[in-house]
């Protein structure tokens, strides 16, 4: 059976390529977007669209994987156009009202939210699907299922599609052209027992092509899972020498990017290459998320 037609929409974030993007997706009564991107890239997702000869109002679902700005920013905006948002159960409140996860994003990013992240607007009530784990999702002639895949995020699903897996940021941060991914590991909800747990439920399904929202569709999945797992190994045994001694957040944070930069340059990545990936995952939200993660666990 042919494979229905997925664009990949660079939404060009904060003015650089394969940073963030959005899944495009087409059916006989609409389109259908995997991610919304935050709202600030709205001018790149709306010309991406019309590169498909879309607008916003035909766009008619749009699925979440999680509700961290830089995948679910746009959704109300895209709700407002007609669109039926599909979260999951834990993302949803935020969802309906987003001033929590407003305020708690703007203690971290100051007064460059807006330049950041554009407008959070609210999801209304009927226009918001609750998505439960293995849900098949039948959309016209299309279907999705929702794989309840926590570590990055607690409400953190991805989703499998014919022969792809859209793995939101469970499945790690991966330009295309570098054999080299990161994993994104943010405050509060990182946990890496979870994540390993995560990537072994992936594993078990049947899919050819992993779609990581930073960034691309790739046709290597069993080295890309291998790849992530041995990069979240490397991370919790640098935890383990590190954290004891009790660094600042300053201290960690600076310790942290050196790290990666280290294990970047090994690799044989370039300059632009390693700010490309830094953009895709700063690196102080990862050594934010450790701390927190070590605190809690060691509790």
């Amino acid at each position: 059976m042919a494979k229905t037609r997925v664009v990949t929409i660079d939404l060009n974030f904060q003015n650089k390529a394969q940073a963030i993007a959005s899944y495009l997706i087409r059916f006989d009564s609409g389109a259908i977007l995997v991610e919304s991107g935050p709202g600030s890239t709205l001018p790149a997702l709306e010309a991406g669209l019309a590169n498909e000869g879309l607008s916003a109002r035909d766009v008619t679902h749009v699925l979440l994987t999680h509700i961290h700005l830089d995948h679910a920013g746009a959704a109300g905006w895209l709700a407002n156009h007609g669109a039926q948002i599909y979260v999951h159960p834990m993302g949803a409140p935020h969802l309906l009202d987003p001033e929590k996860l407003i305020a708690s994003a703007a203690r971290i990013y100051g007064d460059r939210m807006e330049s950041l992240w554009g407008q959070f607007l609210p999801v209304a009530q009927n226009q918001l699907s609750v998505v439960k784990d293995a849900q098949e999702i039948a959309i016209g002639n299309l279907k999705f299922t929702a794989i309840n895949t926590p570590g990055h995020a607690e409400h953190h699903y991805s989703y499998l599609f014919e022969d792809i897996c859209f793995s939101g940021d469970v499945g790690g941060v991966r330009i295309p052209g570098f054999p080299y991914l990161r994993a994104p590991m943010p405050p509060p909800e990182l946990h890496f027992g979870r994540w390993h747990e995560s990537i072994a439920r992936l594993r078990k399904e049947k899919f050819t092509r992993i779609a990581p929202t930073h960034f691309g569709i790739f046709d290597d999945v069993d080295w890309h899972l291998t790849q992530l797992e041995k990069t979240l190994r490397a991370v919790e045994a640098w935890m383990e020498e590190t954290l004891p001694s009790e660094p600042t957040l300053e201290e960690m944070r600076e310790k942290f990017g050196a790290w990666m930069e280290e294990q970047a340059r090994l690799q044989g990545l370039s300059d632009e290459a390693i700010q490309s990936y830094t953009l895709a995952n700063p690196l102080g939200m990862s050594a934010d998320g450790m701390i927190r993660y070590w605190q809690k666990s060691k509790r």
